[in-house]
């Protein structure tokens, strides 16, 4: 098989470890089956030994990360402006071969902007379980469609996509986000929820982003209360279904 490869930006290592271990376990992959990159630490190509080829990897799937898109640029370090610019010109390549691609969290940014896309601060989200709804595409899309069509997942967002891109479907929504998936092409996906998050991973996150803005302040403990009472348990079932339909 082909492997995935998977693409993170978190630097803290337990948070980087922790999430790579996560999608590990969803996907139902060994370390062999995904090769990781992490972004934050070197340009993509030089990590590579070379331009990524799409038709190279079964799928690529994009992680989390503590940058957002919608920061000023003069708030954006070095670092994060290469990242974008990277995931850019990368999204661009796959949504042209519509090669597999799932983005998590921080790949809706990365996709949502494309295309006429509009990624901001109108839908952000606490940190914690909400609602989703498969919409009627959804319902029907081979890689959405294996969740039902309502079920809970956990969030933590700043910005979220207002306006899709240019031919994108919508796949689902909540109540307090109305784009939490969509599909470009047949096989390129983003998500607004964590697929790869538990009631254990979303706590051990909580405490490691603690003093970044996803909680409001003095507002840890409550978070964690609430995640530890959250029955989140079919999101995860998404990677294993990335895996099943592309694996090759």
């Amino acid at each position: 098989m082909r492997p995935f490869l998977f693409l993170g930006t978190r630097a803290e290592d337990d948070a980087a470890d922790g999430e790579y271990d996560a999608l590990l376990r969803c996907a139902g992959l060994e370390e062999r089956d995904l090769r990781r990159v992490r972004l934050e630490r070197a340009p993509l190509d030089e990590a590579l030994g070379g331009p990524v080829d799409p038709a190279d990897w079964s799928g690529i799937v994009l992680g989390g990360s503590p940058f957002n898109l919608s920061d000023p640029a003069e708030a954006k370090t070095a670092t994060q402006h290469r990242v974008e610019a990277e995931l850019r010109s990368l999204a661009l390549r796959v949504i042209g071969a519509d090669s597999p691609f799932l983005g998590a969290c921080y790949g809706i940014g990365t996709l949502g902007s494309l295309r006429g896309g509009l990624v901001d601060r109108t839908y952000g989200e606490a940190v914690g379980a909400v609602d989703v709804r498969l919409s009627e595409a959804g319902v029907a899309d081979p890689l959405l469609g294996v969740l039902p069509q309502r079920f809970d997942a956990f969030v933590g967002h700043k910005e979220a996509v207002t306006r899709l891109p240019e031919g994108a479907v919508r796949l689902a929504g909540s109540a307090t986000c109305p784009v939490q998936a969509f599909r470009i092409g047949r096989h390129v996906y983003a998500t607004q929820f964590h697929p790869e998050l538990d009631v254990e991973g979303l706590v051990h996150r909580l405490t490691i982003y603690r003093d970044h803005g996803y909680t409001a302040p003095g507002g840890l403990d409550d978070a964690l209360a609430a995640a530890r009472a959250a029955k989140v348990s079919e999101p995860p079932r998404l990677l294993a279904r990335f895996v099943e339909l592309y694996a090759r």
